[in-house]
C-alpha cells in the first residue's frame, strides 16, 4: 500500500488552487484515455472549494459525470442538500448538461433511495463488479468519519483523495496520519487499490503532523 501523498496550502486560497488544479488535471488525463470523467464529491468544505475554483477552469464539461460519495436525504430545496449546492455553484455556471449529475431520489425511502442510487451507478459502469471511479473526493469529520462511515463501522477500501481544511481538524488528522490506533479510524481506512490517497491540507489541520 502506497503512502498516503500530503500537499498543505498556507491559505484557503492555495488549497483551493491547489486542489483545483489536480482535479482539473486528473479530469483532462481521463478523458484523452477513456472519453469521460467519473468523479464522486462530498458535501462541506468541498463545495466551497471546489465551486470557488473550478468554474473558471478549462475542461470540456459534457464528458464529467458527478456521483456523491455521501448526501443527506433532504428535499432538493433544503439548504442541506449537497447535490442542490453543485447544482448551482458549479453545473449550473459552466453550462454542465444537468444530466451529468447524478443526485439521490429523495421522494423515496432511505433504503429505496439507495438502491434506486445504485442503479444510476450500474447505468454508468455497467460492466465491472465494483465501480471504479476515476477520482473521489471525501472530506474528514471531527471523529475521523468519512463518506458517512463512522468510527466502528464495517468500511470499504476505496480509491480516494482527501482534502481536510479546518484548523480545528488538526489532532484527528494527526491521528489519521500518524497515529498508532489499534482499531483504524474510518478515515485511516480508505487506501488505494490502484491509485493513491491525496490529502490536500491547510497549514492549521497540518499543524500537528510531525512527518512532513
Amino acid at each position: 500500500m502506497a503512502a498516503p501523498i500530503i500537499r498543505v496550502g498556507n491559505t484557503d486560497k492555495e488549497v483551493s488552487k491547489d486542489l483545483c488544479q489536480f482535479v482539473i488535471d486528473k479530469a483532462t488525463s481521463s478523458i484523452q484515455e477513456r472519453g469521460t470523467f467519473t468523479v464522486g464529491v462530498s458535501g462541506g468544505s468541498l463545495v466551497k472549494y471546489l465551486c470557488n475554483g473550478l468554474p473558471s477552469s478549462k475542461t470540456d464539461w459534457t464528458k464529467w459525470r458527478i456521483f456523491f460519495c455521501d448526501e443527506r436525504h433532504v428535499p432538493y430545496d433544503n439548504s442541506e442538500c449537497t447535490y442542490t449546492l453543485y447544482k448551482t455553484g458549479l453545473v449550473d455556471k459552466v453550462g454542465m448538461p444537468p444530466e451529468n449529475i447524478f443526485p439521490i431520489n429523495p421522494d423515496l425511502s432511505v433504503e429505496d433511495a439507495a438502491v434506486d442510487y445504485e442503479k444510476k451507478i450500474r447505468l454508468v459502469f455497467p460492466e465491472t463488479d465494483i465501480p471504479r471511479f476515476d477520482l473521489l473526493l471525501l472530506g474528514m469529520g471531527p471523529d475521523g468519519h468519512t463518506c458517512s462511515l463512522f468510527p466502528g463501522h464495517q468500511l470499504l477500501e476505496e480509491k480516494t483523495r482527501i482534502i481536510s481544511p479546518i484548523k480545528g481538524k488538526a489532532d484527528i488528522v494527526q491521528r489519521v496520519l500518524e497515529g498508532k490506533e489499534e482499531v483504524l479510524l474510518p478515515a485511516a481506512r480508505v487506501r488505494p487499490t490502484n491509485g493513491d490517497v491525496i490529502w490536500y491540507l491547510d497549514k492549521g489541520a497540518a499543524s500537528k503532523l510531525k512527518n512532513i
